[in-house]
């Protein structure tokens, strides 16, 4: 069992992180305040092949295995979550999305566009009685001679009112429930697509845009479809797992950011005449964050490998992405403490990281949900390991 991270996945850390640093954490603070999305980072995350990362050279991708792209997501996630989710959603959600189920034509059309930043991505699952349970969704999608017509809204979609192109959840019929929902590709400026910015501010992720979407006879060519017939909600699933493992690595990167202002501040911080990280609770709390943080980084950094080998990972990536979200969202809590009247400003980075956390506690699946597809996957695959005479004792 080898832990080490190889030559080229060194790189590929070492370029995300100071691009992390120098390129996207001067600007994170002012771009919270101003709710406005650095447009000018997409084109420069093209330059550096993290666009879409794990696409083959043939569609204009990186080609990088999943830990070296999850690695950076981690150090993005360190610099900031708004930043590290329009990357998730562009390369996790849509651009391998279209590579694992789209014909020839839409990869040819789409990826190397997507890869290069001269396309931006967003992922319309998300309806106001469809959240959790995606099954319920209520967009529909009419089958008319050579075309599909849409009807119907979509909320809180990540990069929804910058994007060019939208991966579309709708169902030809209700009553199927799973079997009824299809994917497509839908280019926003066709007519009878509507979007605008959600109503309110958010707790977190203030930068990244978050549109609601209507669809209002939105007619679209079958050539748009995405897979086949029916086959929308596991085309959804299987791009959620890409998406969770995105999340899971930025949440990593947010406890392991937490406990780098807390170890600076703790040898800083002077009070009753010491540092304060001389004090036994201060330690304790510095030593619980760091176990969570090694722990997270195995889990996060085993489902990346696990993926890479072309191996099941939605239950190891859901343990990662509970079990790393979590983590983080303790370590935001106890680095506001630390850091005292201090972490309960955004002069500091941490009250950020306290407001951004909770969001990734949501997206991709709540903890709750998360927890859930746990506990199937291991009754699921008890089962399929009994021998075919053993009797169920449920």
């Amino acid at each position: 069992m080898d832990f080490s991270l190889t030559a080229d996945q060194q790189h590929i850390q070492a370029r995300a992180r100071t691009f992390a640093e120098q390129e996207v954490a001067p600007l994170a603070r002012a771009a919270d305040e101003q709710g406005e999305f650095p447009l000018h980072l997409v084109t420069r995350m093209g330059q550096l092949g993290f666009l879409a990362g794990p696409i083959a050279a043939e569609y204009g991708g990186a080609g990088l295995d999943y830990l070296s792209f999850a690695l950076v997501y981690e150090e993005l996630g360190r610099a900031d979550s708004s930043v590290r989710g329009f990357l998730a959603v562009h390369a996790g959600l849509v651009s391998l999305c279209i590579r694992d189920w789209g014909a020839e034509e839409q990869k040819r059309r789409y990826l190397p566009r997507l890869a290069a930043g001269e396309l931006i991505g967003c992922y319309c699952l998300t309806e106001s009685e469809a959240g959790s349970d995606a099954a319920s969704i209520a967009t529909t999608a009419r089958e008319e001679a050579d075309s599909y017509v849409l009807n119907g809204e979509k909320i809180w979609i990540t990069n929804g009112n910058i994007a060019d192109v939208a991966i579309v959840f709708a169902t030809r019929d209700r009553a199927a429930r799973h079997n009824g929902i299809c994917a497509f590709v839908v280019e926003t400026n066709t007519p009878g697509f509507h979007r605008e910015r959600m109503q309110g501010q958010e707790l977190g992720h203030r930068a990244s845009d978050h549109a609601r979407i209507v669809f209002d006879e939105c007619r679209i060519p079958k050539s748009a479809l995405l897979g086949e017939p029916g086959q929308g909600f596991k085309v959804a699933m299987s791009a959620l797992d890409h998406g969770r493992l995105g999340v899971a690595a930025g949440a990593l990167g947010v406890a392991q950011a937490c406990l780098d202002a807390c170890v600076e501040f703790a040898r800083a911080r002077r009070q009753f005449g010491k540092r304060i990280g001389d004090f036994q609770m201060i330690q304790a709390s510095l030593a619980d964050m760091a176990a969570d943080v090694d722990a997270a980084r195995l889990l996060v950094y085993r489902a990346a490998w696990l993926k890479q080998q072309g191996l099941p990972t939605t239950r190891e990536t859901s343990i990662a992405k509970l079990f790393a979200t979590e983590a983080a969202v303790k370590a935001a809590s106890e680095a506001v403490l630390i850091h005292g009247g201090r972490g309960y400003s955004n002069a500091f980075p941490v009250e950020r990281y306290y407001r951004d956390i909770k969001g990734l506690q949501i997206y991709e699946g709540t903890s709750h949900i998360q927890r859930i597809v746990i506990a199937r996957e291991l009754i699921r695959r008890d089962k399929e390991q009994r021998p075919e005479n053993e009797e169920s004792t449920a």
